[in-house]
Protein backbone atom coordinates (compact mmCIF):
# COMPACT_ATOMS: atom_id res chain seq x y z
CA UNK A 1 0.00 0.00 0.00
CA UNK A 2 1.31 3.43 -0.93
CA UNK A 3 1.65 5.70 2.05
CA UNK A 4 2.88 8.61 0.01
CA UNK A 5 5.13 9.24 -2.97
CA UNK A 6 7.24 11.68 -1.01
CA UNK A 7 8.38 9.18 1.60
CA UNK A 8 9.15 6.58 -1.05
CA UNK A 9 11.24 8.99 -3.08
CA UNK A 10 13.28 10.28 -0.16
CA UNK A 11 14.03 6.70 0.90
CA UNK A 12 15.17 5.53 -2.54
CA UNK A 13 17.11 8.49 -3.92
CA UNK A 14 20.87 8.20 -3.47
CA UNK A 15 23.15 11.20 -3.93
CA UNK A 16 26.15 10.69 -6.24
CA UNK A 17 28.92 13.02 -5.00
CA UNK A 18 31.82 11.30 -6.80
CA UNK A 19 30.09 11.47 -10.17
CA UNK A 20 29.02 15.05 -9.50
CA UNK A 21 32.54 16.26 -8.75
CA UNK A 22 34.00 14.32 -11.67
CA UNK A 23 31.58 16.01 -14.08
CA UNK A 24 31.80 19.44 -12.41
CA UNK A 25 35.58 19.39 -12.70
CA UNK A 26 35.47 18.00 -16.25
CA UNK A 27 33.01 20.55 -17.63
CA UNK A 28 34.77 23.41 -15.85
CA UNK A 29 38.32 22.52 -16.81
CA UNK A 30 37.56 21.74 -20.48
CA UNK A 31 36.84 25.47 -20.76
CA UNK A 32 39.40 26.83 -18.33
CA UNK A 33 42.43 24.88 -19.53
CA UNK A 34 42.16 26.11 -23.16
CA UNK A 35 41.69 29.66 -21.76
CA UNK A 36 45.28 29.46 -20.50
CA UNK A 37 46.58 29.54 -24.07
CA UNK A 38 44.07 31.87 -25.77
CA UNK A 39 43.81 35.68 -25.98
CA UNK A 40 42.21 37.35 -22.99
CA UNK A 41 39.02 38.40 -24.78
CA UNK A 42 38.33 34.76 -25.67
CA UNK A 43 39.54 33.45 -22.31
CA UNK A 44 36.94 35.59 -20.49
CA UNK A 45 34.13 33.82 -22.37
CA UNK A 46 35.59 30.40 -21.67
CA UNK A 47 35.99 31.25 -17.99
CA UNK A 48 32.29 32.17 -17.83
CA UNK A 49 31.29 28.83 -19.35
CA UNK A 50 33.53 27.04 -16.87
CA UNK A 51 32.04 29.00 -14.00
CA UNK A 52 28.55 27.92 -15.03
CA UNK A 53 29.49 24.24 -15.23
CA UNK A 54 28.90 23.19 -11.57
CA UNK A 55 25.49 24.91 -11.52
CA UNK A 56 24.57 23.24 -14.82
CA UNK A 57 25.71 19.81 -13.61
CA UNK A 58 23.89 20.32 -10.31
CA UNK A 59 20.65 21.27 -12.05
CA UNK A 60 20.85 18.35 -14.47
CA UNK A 61 21.47 15.92 -11.60
CA UNK A 62 18.31 17.16 -9.89
CA UNK A 63 16.17 17.19 -13.04
CA UNK A 64 17.10 13.63 -14.07
CA UNK A 65 16.97 12.26 -10.51
CA UNK A 66 13.40 11.03 -10.85
CA UNK A 67 12.71 12.48 -7.41
CA UNK A 68 10.01 15.12 -7.17
CA UNK A 69 11.14 15.80 -3.62
CA UNK A 70 14.70 16.58 -4.71
CA UNK A 71 13.34 18.94 -7.36
CA UNK A 72 11.08 20.65 -4.83
CA UNK A 73 14.00 20.88 -2.41
CA UNK A 74 16.11 22.73 -4.98
CA UNK A 75 13.23 25.09 -5.70
CA UNK A 76 12.76 25.79 -2.00
CA UNK A 77 16.48 26.46 -1.51
CA UNK A 78 16.61 28.94 -4.40
CA UNK A 79 13.35 30.89 -4.02
CA UNK A 80 12.50 30.17 -0.38
CA UNK A 81 13.17 33.73 0.76
CA UNK A 82 11.12 33.09 3.88
CA UNK A 83 13.71 30.55 5.04
CA UNK A 84 16.58 33.01 5.24
CA UNK A 85 17.45 34.06 8.76
CA UNK A 86 18.81 37.48 7.87
CA UNK A 87 20.16 38.17 11.36
CA UNK A 88 22.32 35.05 11.05
CA UNK A 89 23.52 36.16 7.61
CA UNK A 90 24.34 39.59 9.02
CA UNK A 91 26.18 37.93 11.91
CA UNK A 92 28.22 35.86 9.46
CA UNK A 93 29.10 39.00 7.49
CA UNK A 94 30.13 40.78 10.70
CA UNK A 95 32.24 37.75 11.65
CA UNK A 96 34.08 37.95 8.35
CA UNK A 97 34.49 41.72 8.71
CA UNK A 98 36.02 41.07 12.15
CA UNK A 99 38.35 38.51 10.55
CA UNK A 100 39.55 41.16 8.10
CA UNK A 101 40.08 43.76 10.85
CA UNK A 102 41.97 41.31 13.08
CA UNK A 103 44.10 40.16 10.16
CA UNK A 104 45.16 43.70 9.29
CA UNK A 105 45.93 44.56 12.91
CA UNK A 106 47.97 41.38 13.37
CA UNK A 107 49.82 42.07 10.12
CA UNK A 108 51.25 45.24 11.64
CA UNK A 109 53.62 43.01 13.62
CA UNK A 110 55.02 41.82 10.28
CA UNK A 111 55.65 45.28 8.89
CA UNK A 112 52.37 45.81 7.08
CA UNK A 113 50.61 49.18 7.03
CA UNK A 114 47.40 50.64 8.46
CA UNK A 115 46.76 51.90 4.93
CA UNK A 116 45.15 48.51 4.37
CA UNK A 117 42.05 49.98 6.03
CA UNK A 118 41.07 51.53 2.71
CA UNK A 119 39.50 50.52 -0.58
CA UNK A 120 41.44 49.63 -3.70
CA UNK A 121 40.78 51.60 -6.87
CA UNK A 122 40.48 48.58 -9.14
CA UNK A 123 39.64 44.91 -9.04
CA UNK A 124 42.42 42.33 -9.13
CA UNK A 125 41.19 40.71 -12.33
CA UNK A 126 41.59 42.72 -15.51
CA UNK A 127 40.20 43.02 -18.99
CA UNK A 128 36.51 43.61 -18.18
CA UNK A 129 36.50 47.10 -16.61
CA UNK A 130 35.25 48.07 -13.14
CA UNK A 131 31.54 47.63 -13.95
CA UNK A 132 32.27 44.35 -15.71
CA UNK A 133 34.37 43.18 -12.77
CA UNK A 134 31.56 43.91 -10.31
CA UNK A 135 29.02 42.13 -12.51
CA UNK A 136 31.42 39.18 -12.89
CA UNK A 137 31.92 39.00 -9.12
CA UNK A 138 28.15 39.10 -8.52
CA UNK A 139 27.44 36.44 -11.13
CA UNK A 140 30.21 34.26 -9.75
CA UNK A 141 28.66 34.41 -6.27
CA UNK A 142 25.20 33.53 -7.59
CA UNK A 143 26.20 30.85 -10.09
CA UNK A 144 28.71 29.12 -7.82
CA UNK A 145 26.24 28.77 -4.97
CA UNK A 146 23.56 27.27 -7.22
CA UNK A 147 26.08 24.57 -8.10
CA UNK A 148 27.65 23.97 -4.71
CA UNK A 149 24.48 24.28 -2.61
CA UNK A 150 22.01 23.06 -5.21
CA UNK A 151 23.37 19.52 -5.08
CA UNK A 152 27.06 19.28 -4.15
CA UNK A 153 27.16 19.93 -0.39
CA UNK A 154 24.07 17.82 0.26
CA UNK A 155 25.52 15.00 -1.84
CA UNK A 156 28.48 14.83 0.56
CA UNK A 157 26.52 15.62 3.71
CA UNK A 158 24.06 12.81 3.01
CA UNK A 159 26.83 10.33 3.89
CA UNK A 160 28.58 11.96 6.88
CA UNK A 161 28.36 14.69 9.49
CA UNK A 162 28.68 18.31 8.47
CA UNK A 163 32.16 18.65 9.99
CA UNK A 164 33.70 16.16 7.57
CA UNK A 165 31.46 17.41 4.79
CA UNK A 166 32.88 20.93 5.32
CA UNK A 167 36.43 19.60 5.29
CA UNK A 168 35.97 17.63 2.06
CA UNK A 169 33.92 20.29 0.32
CA UNK A 170 36.38 23.06 1.25
CA UNK A 171 39.31 21.10 -0.17
CA UNK A 172 37.52 20.12 -3.41
CA UNK A 173 36.05 23.59 -3.90
CA UNK A 174 39.49 25.14 -3.43
CA UNK A 175 41.15 22.73 -5.86
CA UNK A 176 38.44 23.42 -8.44
CA UNK A 177 40.05 26.87 -8.97
CA UNK A 178 43.42 25.36 -9.98
CA UNK A 179 43.49 26.26 -13.71
CA UNK A 180 42.78 29.92 -12.89
CA UNK A 181 46.30 30.45 -11.57
CA UNK A 182 47.56 29.99 -15.15
CA UNK A 183 45.01 32.27 -16.86
CA UNK A 184 46.29 35.80 -17.39
CA UNK A 185 44.24 38.53 -15.72
CA UNK A 186 42.66 36.43 -12.98
CA UNK A 187 43.04 37.05 -9.26
CA UNK A 188 44.66 33.64 -8.91
CA UNK A 189 47.22 34.36 -11.64
CA UNK A 190 48.31 37.43 -9.70
CA UNK A 191 49.37 35.14 -6.86
CA UNK A 192 52.05 33.47 -8.97
CA UNK A 193 54.59 36.12 -7.95
CA UNK A 194 55.14 34.10 -4.78
CA UNK A 195 54.44 30.35 -4.29
CA UNK A 196 53.43 31.08 -0.69
CA UNK A 197 50.51 33.18 -1.92
CA UNK A 198 49.32 30.33 -4.15
CA UNK A 199 49.55 27.77 -1.33
CA UNK A 200 47.75 30.16 1.01
CA UNK A 201 44.89 30.61 -1.48
CA UNK A 202 44.22 26.88 -1.68
CA UNK A 203 44.57 26.31 2.07
CA UNK A 204 42.23 29.20 2.90
CA UNK A 205 39.34 27.55 1.07
CA UNK A 206 39.16 24.74 3.63
CA UNK A 207 38.34 26.74 6.80
CA UNK A 208 36.18 29.08 4.72
CA UNK A 209 34.20 25.98 3.72
CA UNK A 210 33.21 25.54 7.39
CA UNK A 211 31.94 29.12 7.62
CA UNK A 212 29.93 28.83 4.41
CA UNK A 213 28.42 25.52 5.57
CA UNK A 214 27.44 27.24 8.82
CA UNK A 215 25.70 30.04 6.86
CA UNK A 216 23.95 27.38 4.76
CA UNK A 217 22.68 25.32 7.69
CA UNK A 218 21.56 28.14 9.99
CA UNK A 219 19.30 29.39 7.19
CA UNK A 220 17.78 25.93 6.71
CA UNK A 221 19.91 25.19 3.63
CA UNK A 222 19.04 28.43 1.83
CA UNK A 223 21.05 29.11 -1.33
CA UNK A 224 20.07 32.78 -1.22
CA UNK A 225 21.75 33.23 2.18
CA UNK A 226 24.96 31.73 0.80
CA UNK A 227 24.82 33.93 -2.30
CA UNK A 228 24.63 37.08 -0.18
CA UNK A 229 27.46 35.96 2.12
CA UNK A 230 29.63 34.82 -0.81
CA UNK A 231 29.17 38.16 -2.60
CA UNK A 232 30.08 40.20 0.48
CA UNK A 233 33.17 38.05 1.14
CA UNK A 234 34.28 38.41 -2.49
CA UNK A 235 33.78 42.16 -2.31
CA UNK A 236 35.80 42.52 0.91
CA UNK A 237 38.58 40.33 -0.42
CA UNK A 238 38.74 42.35 -3.62
CA UNK A 239 38.18 45.93 -2.48
CA UNK A 240 39.81 46.12 0.95
CA UNK A 241 43.47 46.94 0.40
CA UNK A 242 44.96 43.94 2.20
CA UNK A 243 48.35 42.80 1.03
CA UNK A 244 48.98 39.18 0.16
CA UNK A 245 51.13 38.91 3.27
CA UNK A 246 48.11 39.96 5.32
CA UNK A 247 45.94 37.43 3.52
CA UNK A 248 48.33 34.74 4.74
CA UNK A 249 47.69 36.03 8.27
CA UNK A 250 43.98 36.11 7.45
CA UNK A 251 43.99 32.38 6.72
CA UNK A 252 45.17 31.71 10.28
CA UNK A 253 42.43 33.98 11.64
CA UNK A 254 39.82 32.22 9.47
CA UNK A 255 40.96 28.86 10.87
CA UNK A 256 40.50 30.18 14.41
CA UNK A 257 37.08 31.66 13.55
CA UNK A 258 35.97 28.40 11.92
CA UNK A 259 37.10 26.43 14.99
CA UNK A 260 35.09 28.74 17.27
CA UNK A 261 32.01 28.39 15.07
CA UNK A 262 32.30 24.59 15.12
CA UNK A 263 32.74 24.51 18.91
CA UNK A 264 29.73 26.80 19.39
CA UNK A 265 27.61 24.64 17.05
CA UNK A 266 28.81 21.15 17.91
CA UNK A 267 25.43 19.49 17.41
CA UNK A 268 25.05 21.09 13.98
CA UNK A 269 28.46 19.92 12.79
CA UNK A 270 28.69 16.51 14.46
CA UNK A 271 25.13 15.16 14.49
CA UNK A 272 24.47 12.17 12.23
CA UNK A 273 20.67 12.06 12.41
CA UNK A 274 20.42 13.18 8.79
CA UNK A 275 22.94 10.67 7.39
CA UNK A 276 21.30 8.42 4.82
CA UNK A 277 18.03 10.33 5.03
CA UNK A 278 18.82 13.98 4.40
CA UNK A 279 15.64 14.65 2.43
CA UNK A 280 13.54 12.30 4.50
CA UNK A 281 14.25 14.24 7.68
CA UNK A 282 12.83 17.37 6.03
CA UNK A 283 10.09 16.07 3.76
CA UNK A 284 9.37 12.49 4.80
CA UNK A 285 6.53 13.49 7.03
CA UNK A 286 4.78 15.51 4.29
Amino acid sequence: MKTGKTVKETETYRYRPVLFFALAYLFTWIFWIPAIFLPQNIAVVLMLFGLIAPAAVSTVFVLVSGSDVLKQDLKNKIIGFYKVKWLNVLMAILVFAAIVVCSILLSLAFGQSLDQFSFTEDFSFTGVGIAGAFITMTLASIIEEVGWKGYCEDSIGAYMNWFWESMIFGALWSLWHLPLIFIQGTYQAGLMVNPLYVVNFFISGIPLGFIITWVYLVSDRSILACMVFHLVVNFMQEKIAMTQETKCVETIVVIIAAAIIVLMNKDMFFETRHVGKLLETRYGEV
